[in-house]
């Protein structure tokens, strides 16, 4: 990338942007500049004079001791400042997720079951659609009809600006008011959920197993429910657990969109200033969630189906 944090830095100091000590509003002396460029060294915890083996051996322990480094814009650790935006990113994509996971599997159970009908024309057809539009696109859309011509949402940020901040009604509701558009932009993925519900429905149901269910006389919800849609889902499960992981760095775009002070938009303002510790933070915290999501999945998927046992489990049968 072009540039470098002193050049943006020299940018507002020049530009008057009371980044130097001075608070002067004038474009500002080479003394400034050199203020400036001082308080930038201790920022990136830089010295040129050493070499570049031990600084990258000194970043790398202070990472490991959860020290990312101090973030240059800010002003403030950028363990703090993650930290502090990890919790709403959360919130808004868990929720999206769960939504969308939930919708595609109801509806790809409606589509299987009625396999040709028009019910599944019409559900196929939507989940098609839905599996077409970008999640920013529809964010945008959201925006535009629900937020700007109606007024009935809020057009960013996490909560109104002055409400007391604290567990109660009024925060809680308010937050939940600025999510919602945040949240309904993420039901896209509803299309893909719902798309391999049906096909994997599908292939279950011309099972043998299935035959013998029935000649055992066992009635057609159970067989839905513990047959069917337990053998469905389990194929589903490692895409929802990579998806947990994938959504908290797609999530730049969403939160640009909604000014949602989670992790992708402190991401991307890192970048446009070249913030560089806060962009390393950030790029830390999303590949250390790809890779908690993957080692769940990878830990849990045994206990959900006991097909993918160990070896020994197999030589007992």
């Amino acid at each position: 990338m072009p540039g470098s944090p002193l050049d943006y830095i020299v940018a507002q100091a020049e530009g008057g942007g009371g980044i130097s000590a001075s608070g002067s509003s004038s474009r500002a002396s080479q003394e400034d500049i050199q203020e400036v460029y001082e308080l930038a060294q201790i920022y990136l915890n830089m010295n040129p004079a050493e070499p570049l083996h031990k600084a990258y051996i000194d970043y790398m322990i202070s990472t490991l001791q959860g020290d990312l480094g101090q973030s240059i814009i800010f002003t403030s650790p950028v363990s703090e400042i993650l930290g502090g935006a990890i919790p709403w990113t959360l919130f808004v994509l868990s929720w999206g997720l769960l939504i969308s996971f939930t919708i595609g599997v109801v509806l790809g159970a409606l589509m299987a079951y009625w396999e040709g009908g028009k019910l599944d024309i019409a559900f196929t057809t939507y989940s098609i659609v839905m599996n077409s539009i970008p999640y920013y696109v529809m964010a945008l859309l959201l925006v535009i009809f629900m937020a700007y011509r109606t007024g009935w949402f809020p057009t960013g940020g996490r909560y109104p600006t002055g409400e007391t901040v604290g567990f109660n009604l009024s925060f809680i509701s308010a937050v939940i008011h600025h999510a919602t558009l945040p949240v309904l932009s993420t039901v896209v993925l509803s299309g893909v959920a719902s798309l391999s519900m049906r096909g994997n429905s599908i292939r279950v149901l011309g099972e043998d197993y299935l035959r013998v269910a029935r000649l055992r006389g066992l009635s057609d919800r159970m067989i839905a429910i513990h047959y069917v849609a337990r053998n469905a889902i389990l194929p589903m499960y490692t895409g929802l657990m990579i998806s947990i992981g994938t959504l908290l760095g797609g999530s730049t775009i969403l939160e640009i969109i909604f000014t949602y002070r989670g992790v992708g938009w402190y991401l991307v303002k890192g970048a446009a200033s070249r913030d560089y510790p806060l962009m390393m933070g950030g790029f830390v915290i999303i590949t250390i969630a790809v890779v908690i999501a993957l080692l769940i999945a990878d830990l849990t998927y045994g206990m959900l189906d006991p097909r993918a046992g160990s070896g020994g489990d197999r030589e007992a049968f």
